[in-house]
């Protein structure tokens, strides 16, 4: 099977299910640097990434926003001097959906570059 990073997102529904609990801690094995957080109640991912400078910073969230962009999967990203966050859900089943695995893996495959 191929690494997370390597894999496209699917079309996701409404009626999609969430990943289980089981799925979440098998596929956030691939993904060390990121934690499940709640907020408002939604499942989410996030990773702190750190950078030198906020120029770095600005170039890693443009790089970030063009891949969402792509593949129509949009996270939440704050950007601060030093460091970006960034929040993968999925909104339309207000939790975890495989895509937002995908994403993460391939948010690090980014800042790796």
């Amino acid at each position: 099977m191929k690494r997370l990073g390597e894999q496209n997102c699917e079309a996701c529904r409404a009626d999609a299910p969430q990943v289980s609990a089981e799925e979440q801690d098998s596929l956030l094995m691939e993904l060390p640097n990121w934690e499940v957080v709640h907020q408002e109640g939604v499942p989410q991912l996030r990773r702190v990434y750190s950078f030198r400078n906020f120029v770095q910073g600005q170039a890693f969230t443009n790089r970030v926003a063009d891949l969402a962009e792509a593949e129509g999967h949009h996270p939440a990203i704050l950007l601060e001097y030093g460091k970006v966050t960034v929040r993968w859900w999925t909104h339309k089943i207000g939790g975890l959906h495989r895509n937002d695995f995908i994403m993460a893996a391939r948010t690090d495959a980014i800042y790796e570059v």
